[in-house]
């Protein structure tokens, strides 16, 4: 059972990572889609436009501590959504699970201690042996051990919970980096002639034409 919520862990660590390269920017405004009127100002209403669109942090966090899944609908990774449940969903299952074994161990530990054989009948039939043939130690033993997975599946679920709200974080913090085709970056041959060194330069081109380079000797 441990190994299988290790198992959950990981899954989910390693699916972030793999999609974690797939996140695009979604504040990229068109230029050609806005076309100012003559005489009159649009800058404010270019950046309120920007503001409204803009998914911060600060939402993102909040949605998935109320709802699982509703920070990553917020960032419209809506793809994440089945997996969240899905840890989520299996780690409560396992709980519930937990809750019953425990449930009729304790009775079938009380039966034997209190000496009830009326109750006999009501014991669960795996651990009627139990109690016949006086298995107190063992019944005691079981007990502790499922309270302790009881206890394992509650941090785990707690942990799905609060991955759910990081992951949901970190998206909304990359959706604010520009990562749109007016970034790149050009690599040319440089020449110094004041000190007659040569050289590489790094070109990075910001949103058309702003180019800032970088020497390399």
């Amino acid at each position: 059972m441990n190994r299988f919520l290790i198992f959950l862990i990981s899954f989910l660590l390693v699916t972030q990572m793999a999609f974690s390269q797939n996140r695009q920017d979604s504040l990229v405004v068109q230029n050609d889609s806005i076309k100012p009127k003559t005489g009159v100002d649009t800058s404010h209403a270019v950046k309120d436009s920007v503001i409204k669109k803009k998914r911060t942090p600060h939402g993102a966090a909040i949605r998935s501590a109320i709802i699982p899944g509703w920070g990553q609908a917020y960032n419209k990774k809506y793809w994440k959504i089945p997996i969240v449940y899905g840890a989520l969903g299996t780690t409560a299952a396992i709980f519930a699970y937990n809750i019953k074994q425990y449930r009729e161990i304790e009775f079938a530990y009380k039966t034997l201690v209190n000496n009830d054989s009326a109750n006999f009948v009501n014991v669960a039939p795996g651990l009627q042996d139990f109690v016949k043939y006086q298995a107190t130690n063992d019944l005691f033993n079981a007990r502790s051990e499922v309270r302790q997975n009881i206890d394992y599946t509650v941090l785990v679920f707690l942990g799905f919970w609060g991955l759910n709200v990081v992951d949901a974080v970190v998206d909304a913090h990359l959706s604010n980096f520009d990562v749109g085709p007016d970034v790149t970056m050009k690599i040319k041959p440089r020449f110094d002639p004041f000190t007659a060194r040569t050289g590489l330069s790094l070109v990075f081109d910001l949103h058309k034409g702003k180019s800032q380079p970088l020497a390399i000797p």
